[in-house]
């Protein structure tokens, strides 16, 4: 059953102080991209692939690529949710002989798609699962979640190129555009723009969103599921760090752990959004 807007907001916030929960405990991570993903990966799995214990292994089930690896514990935090991760499993995070890596290990945990982190190369598989639902007739569609310092990767732009040509329309694929990589802003280190006017170029059909507004990309995920001969490309227009006033727009918040200090401080802001 579809979860309404409230319910996603009351659910991503909750998951917000998971997210920084994992990372306090694992030591290390990457809160940023963490946080300015997870209202979509809420909608994205609730109300659209509807992720549970019976469907998690369907052949036929949707596909999610996270191709942005290093994001991962978001994608955690929402497995949790759909039954599929023991909440305490989650304060495991990149502990030797964890499950839940620093990145997607499809090895050891058959719940997410691919491993990935190598940056620019989550589209491509993303790509390849498409291609073969159309080739073997299924309606299965493939979502796939990049950042807007990985699409800076030329492998991102071969498969931004070529999947027009397959006429992949059951491929939708959705940017944590959230302005910031590791190295700084990325309208400094490669500016992507105008981004939308080239994806339109090379025949995507593009939306353009808030992605903390739940009802823009509910709408925006329902668009997508037109088969209109055009793969789908959204781009989300995020903040890094969301949810946590000191992390909000702070790159160097990219990749580390808060203290225990700064992880209090932020639960306590997240439990009065609550």
């Amino acid at each position: 059953m579809s979860k309404s807007i409230e319910e996603l907001r009351k659910i991503s916030n909750e998951m917000r102080a998971d997210i920084l929960k994992m990372i306090y405990y694992g030591t290390s991570g990457h809160p940023g991209g963490s946080l300015s993903s997870i209202d979509i990966l809420s909608v994205l799995f609730f109300n659209k692939i509807k992720r549970t214990q019976e469907n998690a292994l369907d052949p036929d089930r949707h596909r999610f690529i996270l191709s942005k690896g290093h994001g991962v514990p978001a994608l955690y935090a929402v497995l949790n949710r759909c039954g599929l991760i023991p909440t305490e499993e989650l304060w495991t995070l990149r502990k030797i002989g964890s499950r839940l890596q620093g990145h997607p290990d499809r090895v050891i945990l058959p719940y997410v798609e691919a491993s990935t982190g190598s940056l620019g190369q989550g589209l491509s598989i993303a790509q390849g699962m498409a291609l073969a639902a159309k080739i073997d007739n299924k309606n299965y569609k493939v979502y796939c979640m990049v950042g807007d310092g990985e699409i800076q990767e030329g492998q991102i732009w071969e498969s931004l190129r070529s999947s027009p040509k397959f006429k992949l329309d059951n491929l939708i694929v959705i940017l944590d555009y959230n302005k910031g990589q590791i190295d700084g802003p990325t309208n400094e280190v490669l500016n992507l723009e105008p981004l939308k006017d080239k994806l339109i170029a090379f025949n995507w059909d593009v939306q353009e969103i808030d992605g903390h507004d739940f009802e823009q990309i509910q709408k925006a995920l329902d668009n997508a599921d037109s088969l209109n001969g055009k793969p789908h490309f959204i781009i989300a227009n995020t903040i890094k760090g969301k949810g946590v006033s000191f992390m909000e727009g702070v790159i160097d918040w990219h990749g580390k752990a808060p203290n225990k200090e700064q992880l209090d401080k932020a639960l306590e802001e997240l439990n009065k959004i609550n």
